[in-house]
C-alpha cells in the first residue's frame, strides 16, 4: 500500500478541533515542524498534545502555543519557553508533567495495547500522591490537580499504577522513509519519534528521503509500517539548535 501524501497540508486536513496529538522530537531535535506549520495553517484549536516538551518560543509545538491552539499538554519538560510558562500559571494551559522515563514508556505501553503498568518513579512524589497543579485558576489557586494513583508492593517495594497512553493522530519526523510507511531515524532524531509513531491511531510521518520497499535494510527500520498511515516527503532543511553554548571560534 503506497501511504504517501502529496503535502503536509493534506496530511494533517482531517485533525479536527480538541484531538489528541502526539509529537516527536527532543527540544527542536527530530520535530516534525513541516507537520506543525501545516497544522498551524490547517486551524484545528484545543490540541491535547502529547510530548516530551513543547518547544521553545517561536519554534516547534511554541508556534501552536503561540496561537492558543493547545488547551492540555502532558509532557517531561517545559523549561525552554516563555510563553508556556506564561500560559499556564494563568490558567490557560493545563499541564500534566510524567517523568520522562514514564512517558516513553506510557505511550510504548499505549502503543502495544497494554492500558497499564507499575513503576517505581514517582513513588512518594506529587507523582503518585496526587495534587499536583494540572490547571491554575485565573485567581492563582489550583483549579485542577492530579489524582491520587494506586501504589502496591511488589518485592518489598513500592511501585506506581501509570496507564498507557493512545493519541488520536501522532506526528513524527524520520530521516528515511519507504512508500509503506517503514521508517528510519537517524542517531538522536530516534528520541520520542518512535514511540509518538507507536501511540498514535492515525500516525502521520514527515521524511527527508523516500525510498522503495525493500531499499532500508530490515535492521535499519525503527519504525515498522503498521504503525504508519500517512507518509510525506519534506526534504533536509538544516537543524536548529535551542541555545548555544560553545565558544566563538577565534579570528
Amino acid at each position: 500500500m503506497n501511504k504517501v501524501v502529496a503535502s503536509a497540508a493534506e496530511a494533517v486536513a482531517d485533525i479536527r478541533d480538541g484531538a489528541s496529538v502526539a509529537v516527536g522530537g527532543f527540544g527542536l531535535n527530530g520535530i516534525p515542524e513541516h507537520l506543525i506549520e501545516a497544522l498551524l495553517d490547517q486551524g484545528a484549536k484545543n490540541l491535547v498534545t502529547v510530548s516530551n516538551n513543547c518547544g521553545v518560543d517561536g519554534l516547534g509545538l511554541g508556534r501552536l502555543l503561540d496561537n492558543r491552539r493547545l488547551r492540555r499538554t502532558t509532557g517531561s519538560y517545559v523549561g525552554e519557553n516563555k510563553e508556556f510558562e506564561r500560559q499556564y500559571l494563568s490558567g490557560d494551559l493545563e499541564v500534566e508533567l510524567v517523568p520522562q522515563g514514564t512517558l516513553a514508556e506510557r505511550m510504548r505501553a499505549g502503543g502495544s495495547g497494554i492500558p497499564a503498568f507499575f513503576t517505581p518513579a514517582g513513588v512518594g512524589t506529587q507523582i503518585a500522591d496526587g495534587g499536583l497543579a494540572w490547571r491554575y485558576a485565573k485567581d492563582g489557586s489550583v483549579a485542577v490537580a492530579s489524582p491520587k494513583k494506586e501504589v502496591r508492593i511488589f518485592n518489598g517495594r513500592e511501585y506506581v499504577l501509570e496507564e498507557g497512553i493512545t493519541c488520536d493522530f501522532a506526528l513524527v519526523r524520520a530521516t528515511i522513509g519507504d512508500t509503506q510507511g517503514n521508517l528510519y531515524y537517524n542517531k538522536a532524531t530516534q528520541n520520542f519519534n518512535p514511540l509518538c509513531a507507536m501511540a498514535g491511531r492515525i500516525t502521520i510521518a514527515e521524511i527527508e528521503r523516500l525510498v522503495e520497499p525493500g531499499e532500508l535494510q530490515p535492521e535499519h527500520v525503527h519504525t515498522p509500517g503498521v504503525f504508519v498511515q500517512r507518509v510525506v516527503v519534506v526534504g533536509a532543511d538544516g537543524k536548529r539548535i535551542e541555545r548555544t553554548t560553545t565558544r566563538k571560534r577565534g579570528a
